[in-house]
């Protein structure tokens, strides 16, 4: 079979990361998610710390990094940005995979075989599953629901500039509020198979 890409898009608290191992697993290819930030750190010769903690801020950049010969100033995260697109790139030329976040669809926009997926659910569910499934008390979560979503929405809009909103590139959105991860991953996991063959 020719390799093939699916990307996961998704809101914070809808369970994207686990949907992508389930299918990982069902599919039998790899799910980069964590791996594009380490990968990110060593080429860029930086804490993993740092990249996590500013990979989708767009309204707060690192200092500016000066570069010799007169290159001028460049953001951090522009940088940072533009080394997670050569990664994600990397990761799809080699093998089948699920790639995690990180605008990978935009990334990959002119490639074959790519399968863009948006997961999502309501607020409330993915409080609940803050609370019951990744451990977190529910005023944290609230925050982290409202915050994440927000900062992923303004990374979005930032460095996907050609695109009108979340949604333009997607090929299937879908609840995993309404059917679970489980069920979720299995829905996606077929798709891929009738797609991709």
């Amino acid at each position: 079979m020719d390799k093939y890409v699916i990307t996961i898009s998704r809101q914070f608290g809808a369970l994207g990361r686990t949907i992508a191992q389930n299918m990982s697993e069902t599919l039998g290819i790899e799910f980069y998610d964590r791996d594009i930030v380490e990968h990110t750190a060593l080429r860029m010769g930086l804490p993993i710390s740092e990249i996590s903690k500013e990979e989708e801020r767009a309204d707060g950049f690192w200092a500016e990094k000066r570069y010799p010969l007169g290159m001028g100033p460049v953001s951090m995260q522009d940088e940072l940005f533009q080394v997670q697109t050569n990664i994600i790139r990397d990761f799809a030329s080699k093998e089948s995979c699920i790639i995690v976040g990180r605008c990978a669809d935009y990334c990959l926009k002119d490639m074959d075989r790519v399968l863009n997926v948006y997961v999502y659910a309501p607020f409330e569910k993915r409080i609940e599953n803050c609370t019951s499934i990744l451990g977190m008390d529910e005023k944290t979560a609230r925050k982290m629901a409202l915050e994440v979503d927000k900062a992923r929405d303004s990374y979005r809009k930032k460095y996907c500039r050609k695109m009108s909103g979340n949604f333009e590139n997607m090929d299937i959105c879908i609840d995993s509020g309404r059917f679970g991860a489980d069920v979720t991953a299995d829905i996606l996991c077929d798709i891929a198979r009738r797609v991709f063959g």
